[in-house]
């Protein structure tokens, strides 16, 4: 068994470097083998359960072809038609629900932020829960603090187009949209950019900080590899001079610090007065040739223009692929047989 076998991955800061490396590593060598026998019976007769708090589109997809391409099989799960114990109903316990999941199964995988939970870190809660009680791994699919499969294949990808990721700029700015998103792949996307060395510019209007805690991660990673990580509240100008030079450019929305206290309303109404927070061909100039990359679902027209997504330097559904592959080498790694 791989010394990665049994563990979990809820957030990307809970592996180290060289184990992420190397899960990269197996991921690049999947994709170059993809329509070979090579790994078809690393995870041959196994089951890995999907638990699905919020819809999905390549989540679900990427997962369930990973799991066919191993030679298991991914069960597709919803909660609430679980029977589940939720707050004021009576039903079964996160402990027992692990357990039993324990006997059937290789893996877990779960899904739940934005409208699925009432407070900030309730996601990460209820992961964490899981991974207590279980005898199998524990793999987020996206919460509300993090989703570490998109932060692998992000960098996958940025290796792929440049090469050598360390000291180039990575522009992360807050894009419009009324989609009020979590901050899970942008806090996934800031962990290991700053990890392998990049530096990185986070750019907002006021009122938009993210996690704390999850920042002062970001700027300890970045002391560690000797980069750069500047955080800049500011407007539109600031947004500008940030992206002078930029190698990747990231504009992704996501939700203030206040949207489980004042609600989606307010929420909507606050980014209603940054619409012009967009990421379009103009400011594209400023940079360095810049790549766009986004864990999509893109809101084109609000978050980014038409013509930057499907620009010749987007590089979102290579990103998109990605997510089979470094999924593929999480599951054979961490519950299979490689």
């Amino acid at each position: 068994m791989h010394k990665l076998y049994g563990r979990d991955l809820i957030t990307i800061q809970d592996w180290s470097l060289s184990e992420i490396e190397e899960t990269l590593e197996v991921a690049k060598e999947m994709k170059r083998v993809r329509y070979t026998n090579q790994y078809k019976d690393a995870l041959k007769n196994k089951t890995f359960f999907m638990m699905f708090y919020n819809p999905s589109v390549r989540t679900r997809q990427s997962f369930e072809t990973a799991a066919t391409e191993l030679g298991g099989h991914a069960q597709f799960l919803e909660p609430k038609t679980m029977r589940l114990r939720e707050k004021g109903k009576a039903g079964e316990t996160i402990e027992d629900a692990a357990k039993v999941m324990s006997r059937y199964g290789v893996g877990i995988g779960i899904r739940i932020l934005e409208d699925a939970i009432e407070k900030y870190g309730d996601g990460d809660f209820i992961l964490r829960e899981y991974a207590k009680y279980a005898d199998i791994p524990i793999v987020s699919m996206a919460h509300d603090k993090c989703h570490p499969c998109q932060a692998l294949a992000d960098m996958m990808g940025m290796l792929e187009h440049l090469r050598d990721v360390k000291r180039k700029k990575l522009v992360m700015m807050w894009g419009y949209s009324t989609m009020v998103r979590s901050w899970s792949s942008v806090h996934a996307n800031l962990l290991i950019s700053s990890m392998f060395g990049m530096d990185i510019k986070l750019v907002y209007p006021e009122g938009y900080d993210l996690d704390a805690d999850i920042m002062n991660m970001v700027k300890d990673n970045s002391k560690k590899s000797n980069s750069s990580f500047e955080i800049i509240s500011g407007n539109l100008n600031d947004l500008k001079k940030s992206l002078e030079g930029a190698d990747v450019v990231y504009s992704r929305n996501w939700m203030s610090p206040k949207r489980y206290d004042w609600g989606k309303d307010k929420e909507i109404e606050m980014a209603n007065q940054h619409k012009d927070w967009i990421l379009s061909k103009e400011l594209m100039k400023l940079t360095n040739d810049a790549y766009f990359i986004h864990p999509m679902p893109v809101d084109r027209g609000n978050e980014v223009e038409d013509e930057v997504a499907s620009s010749k330097n987007s590089i979102i559904y290579d990103i998109a692929e990605n997510r089979l592959h470094v999924q593929k080498a999480v599951m054979a790694l961490t519950m299979g047989n490689l």
